[in-house]
């Protein structure tokens, strides 16, 4: 059945308005997987923040051809799924990985971070990002590590003073 003249302008503008809001694309062929398979995937990136979608492939070029973005003219063919992907990078890109490994149906042909169209090794390369939480845990660390020298130096100046100061307890009580 053909999609009306509106209902194709309603979809492009859902689109712009996600490629807007959206850090980074993913660009995926679906076809072959079942629906329960697709669903599983859909929920798992809305638990990582992201959303997948079925396109027309004209009317998702359309939608970054508004969004003032370049089309991916090369990846934009065939069965087409795209994942926007709003907060993190990584996980998203990690959860299609798995899904691909795990379904050998799914494929990723590509993606685009900002204005940079990624082919299929940089997409996969997302997936090798750490998550956001792992580079907020690395942040901490390299900021608490220059504390926790200071007090191992300043504890360590008075460990050395209760130290001498037992010894001589000791000495004074062996005298006595």
């Amino acid at each position: 059945m053909a999609i009306t003249r509106e209902k194709k302008e309603t979809l492009v503008a859902e689109y712009v308005e996600k490629l807007r809001r959206a850090e980074a694309l993913i660009i995926t062929e679906y076809r072959g997987l079942t629906v329960k398979q697709f669903e599983a995937l859909r929920r798992e990136l809305r638990e990582a923040d992201s959303e997948i979608v079925v396109s027309k492939n004209t009317l998702m070029a359309r939608a970054l051809v508004k969004a003032g973005l370049p089309v991916p003219e090369s990846l934009l063919t065939g069965s087409t799924a795209v994942a926007f992907c709003f907060s993190d990078l990584a996980a998203p890109a990690k959860t299609l990985s798995r899904h691909v490994k795990d379904t050998k149906i799914l494929t990723i042909r590509g993606g685009m971070l900002g204005h940079s169209i990624l082919d299929e090794a940089g997409a996969q390369s997302l997936a090798n990002l750490p998550s956001r939480d792992q580079l907020r845990a690395q942040v901490v660390g390299m900021l608490q590590a220059p504390i926790a020298g200071l007090v191992n130096v300043l504890a360590g100046s008075l460990r050395g003073m209760l130290n001498v100061l037992n010894a001589r307890v000791a000495q004074l009580e062996e005298a006595a």
